[in-house]
């Protein structure tokens, strides 16, 4: 637990992402000593997403690390990340439930996350890295299935962008993650 929630009678929820070496197309090394700045964040971001999951932490005192390791990189991990972190909660608490370690699950909803750009003037779902490196507008954004926002990060990478391509890059998100929804559903059911 993290010392400032010991005592407090309630749980903690948490996320590592690694990439291993060999996920991209050139080898990295592994981050041993310390995170790097981009690893930290995106760390966070899996972290607040899945949390946005439980109505509260009142499941005992015991901290749920999320371990997200990057086998495989061509755009979209961190996205990927959450969406696949949210079906391991469910199947988590659910187990701890049926198992009599749990009264009940403390999981309200689910989450799912895309990445949506611009390229070339045009709007375009779950960006490769080809096209993340030369996206005009990248962004991430995270829903629950209920249909609202958790988290939505968006830059200009080049430039700046208008409210119309705003409003169609969520559309686009949107519509990429009620089909996310759907195999989340499909996947914890099977």
């Amino acid at each position: 637990m993290p010392a400032w929630k010991r005592g407090s009678g309630e749980g903690w929820l948490t996320a590592e992402y690694a990439m291993l070496p060999r996920a991209t197309r050139t080898r990295t090394s592994r981050e041993r000593a310390q995170l790097g700045g981009r690893t930290q964040e995106i760390q966070r971001l899996i972290g607040r997403s899945v949390r946005a999951m439980l109505d509260d932490f009142k499941f005992g005192e015991f901290t749920v690390k999320l371990d997200c390791d990057v086998l495989v990189a061509d755009g979209g991990t961190r996205t990927a990340a959450i969406t696949g972190a949210s079906v391991a909660i469910v199947d988590a608490f659910d187990w701890m439930v049926s198992n009599g370690k749990l009264s009940e699950t403390p999981v309200k909803r689910r989450v799912a996350a895309v990445s949506v750009g611009v390229i070339d003037g045009e709007s375009r779902l779950d960006l490769d890295y080809e096209e993340d490196v030369r996206a005009e507008v990248d962004m991430n954004v995270v829903m629950s299935n209920e249909g609202k926002f958790v988290e939505v990060q968006g830059t200009g990478e080049h430039g700046t962008f208008d409210r119309k391509q705003l409003d169609a890059l969520l559309e686009l998100a949107m519509n990429g993650i009620r089909a996310l929804d759907a195999a989340q559903a499909k996947a914890l059911t099977e």
